[in-house]
C-alpha cells in the first residue's frame, strides 16, 4: 500500500493512523494523529518517528522490528511529545502492509491510542488481576505458617490456593482475549469502511453499463440501417470505414462490454465477501450461510494461496454439499474459519521452506492443497472439515493444540490464541465440537461440528 492509498481510506477513519518505513520514517499521517500532537499534518510529512516520542532510538527501532517480523499486530507503547511541551502516553498497535524484502523496506501501519481513553474493563482485570495475586501469595504464606499446625488446614489451603491461581490464569487469559477481540473489531470496522467506499462507485459503474451498452447499440444499429438505405457512400467515409475496421469494431465492442460487466461482477463479489467478513463484531444469534462465511475468509487469504517466492501456488479444494442455515454468532464463525486457514497457510509455507530433497517430499511441495469439506451429519448437526497436505503434528504437540498459549511458531509470528479462542467459541458459544486429526508427514485435519439451531 503506498502512502497516497493509505491517506485515501485513512480519511473515512476517526482512529490516529500511521504510516511509517521499517527506519522509523513518517510516510502518511491522517488528522486525528495531528490533533492528537497540537501540529498540522504538513509539519509531520517527513519526520522520523523518534522525533515525536520520548522513547529511545534502540527501544524504537526494535518496536518496529518487531513490527516487521510478525504477521499479527504487535501491541506497544509509545509517549508522544505535544506541541505545547506535554506528553501522551499511547498504546499502539503495529501491523506490516507492505513484507519486507531485500529490494524495499517494510511499510508498518501504526494505530495509536489514548491510555487514559481505553476501556473500563481493562482497568478492572487489571484491579482484579493485582488483588488476586496478592491474595495468592497471602494464601502461600498462610499454608507454609499453618502445615505443621493441621495437615487437614493444609489441605483445604492448598485446594484454595490453586483455585485462586486457577482463576488468576484466566483472568490473564481473558485480558488477552478482550486485546484480541479489540484488534478483531478494528479490523472488521476497517473493511467494512473500505468495502462501503468501493461499493459506491462500482455499483454506478454498473449500473451505467447497460445503458451505455443499449444507447451503444442503437446509434450502430443506426449505421447498418445508414448503410443499407445508402449503399453509395463518398470516398471519405469510406476510406474511415476501412481504417476504423467498422465490422471489428461491432463484434469486440460487444465483447468489451460483457468483460466490463464480469469485471464490476467480480468487484461486487469481492465487497460482498469484505462485507462477509466484517461481521466481526456482530454479538447477535442470525441465521447465516455457513459457506459464506468460509469464502469470506478465503477470500481475505487469497493473497496468502497465491505463489510467491520460495512459496509454491496453494489450491483450494471445495467439497462443498447442501447444508441449511445455521443460527449462530456469524462473526465468531468467522474468526475461527480465518484461524484454522491461516494456519493450514503457515504449515503448508513450512514445508516449503523445511522441504528436504527425497522425491516424495518434492512431490509433496510442489502440490500444495487445503480441502474443504461440509456435510450433514443429521438434522441438528453439520459438520466443516478444513484439512492440509502439510508437516503434520506429531503426538507431543498434538495434545496441547487447543492450550491458550501454546504456539510452536517463533517470537513475533504466533500468540498461541488462535486455536485456543476457536476452540472456545465452537465448544462455550456454539455447543459444538473442534477436533484435530494429524500425523507427522501426513498433513492435518479440523473438524468443526456444530449444530443447526
Amino acid at each position: 500500500m503506498t502512502p497516497e492509498q493509505f491517506l485515501e481510506f485513512a480519511r473515512v477513519l476517526p482512529e490516529p493512523l500511521l504510516l511509517v518505513s521499517g527506519e522509523g520514517q513518517l510516510l502518511a499521517t491522517n488528522q486525528p494523529v495531528a490533533d492528537m500532537l497540537g501540529l498540522r499534518r504538513q509539519e509531520l510529512r517527513g519526520k522520523m518517528l523518534i522525533e515525536l516520542v520520548t522513547q529511545s532510538a534502540d527501544d524504537v527501532v526494535k518496536y518496529l522490528q518487531a513490527c516487521s517480523s510478525s504477521r499479527a499486530m504487535v501491541i506497544g507503547s509509545l509517549t508522544l511529545r505535544k506541541n505545547d511541551g506535554q506528553t501522551l502516553i499511547c498504546r499502539s498497535q503495529g501491523a506490516v502492509i507492505q513484507p519486507w524484502s531485500p529490494e524495499s523496506s517494510s511499510l508498518i501501519l501504526l494505530r495509536l491510542e489514548n491510555r487514559t481513553l481505553a476501556s473500563s474493563n481493562f482497568v478492572l482485570l487489571n484491579q482484579k488481576i493485582d488483588e488476586l495475586a496478592k491474595e495468592v501469595q497471602r494464601r502461600k504464606q498462610a499454608e507454609e505458617a499453618l502445615w505443621k499446625a493441621n495437615q487437614e488446614l493444609e489441605i483445604r489451603v492448598e485446594e484454595r490456593t490453586t483455585a485462586l491461581q486457577e482463576t488468576l490464569n484466566e483472568l490473564q487469559l481473558t485480558q488477552t482475549q478482550l486485546i484480541q477481540a479489540e484488534k478483531m473489531s478494528s479490523l472488521g470496522q476497517m473493511v467494512a469502511g473500505i468495502a462501503h467506499e468501493i461499493n459506491n462507485p462500482v455499483s454506478f459503474i454498473y449500473g451505467n453499463l447497460h445503458h451505455a451498452y443499449k444507447y451503444t447499440h442503437d446509434l450502430l444499429k443506426l449505421v447498418q440501417i445508414y448503410q443499407q438505405l445508402c449503399p453509395n457512400t463518398p470516398l471519405e467515409i469510406q476510406q474511415e470505414l476501412e481504417e476504423i475496421d467498422l465490422d471489428f469494431l461491432i463484434q469486440d465492442l460487444t465483447k468489451l462490454f460483457q468483460s466490463m460487466t464480469v469485471g464490476t461482477e467480480r468487484i461486487q463479489e469481492i465487497v460482498k465477501s469484505l462485507r462477509n467478513f466484517s461481521r466481526l463484531d456482530e454479538a447477535e444469534l442470525k441465521t447465516v450461510d455457513i459457506h459464506e462465511g468460509i469464502d469470506s475468509a478465503l477470500m481475505i487469504l487469497e493473497h496468502r494461496l497465491q505463489a510467491r517466492h520460495e512459496y509454491p501456488e496453494i489450491k483450494v479444494i471445495k467439497k462443498y454439499s447442501q447444508l441449511p442455515n445455521v443460527t449462530c454468532y456469524p462473526g465468531q464463525l468467522n474468526q475461527v474459519f480465518m484461524n484454522i486457514l491461516a494456519n493450514a497457510i503457515d504449515a503448508l509455507e513450512a514445508l516449503a521452506v523445511n522441504s528436504q530433497t527425497t522425491d516424495n517430499q518434492k512431490l509433496t511441495n510442489n502440490n500444495p492443497q487445503i480441502q474443504i469439506k461440509t456435510e450433514v451429519i443429521n438434522e441438528k448437526w453439520i459438520a466443516v472439515s478444513i484439512a492440509d497436505n502439510g508437516l503434520g503434528i506429531d503426538e507431543q504437540v498434538h495434545s496441547k493444540v487447543f492450550d491458550p498459549f501454546f504456539t510452536t511458531k517463533t517470537v513475533g509470528k504466533g500468540t498461541g490464541l488462535g486455536l485456543s479462542v476457536s476452540y472456545q467459541i465452537i465448544v462455550e458459544k456454539h455447543g459444538g465440537q473442534l477436533s484435530c486429526f494429524s500425523f507427522p508427514g501426513k498433513g492435518a485435519e479440523f473438524v468443526i461440528k456444530i449444530p443447526v439451531n
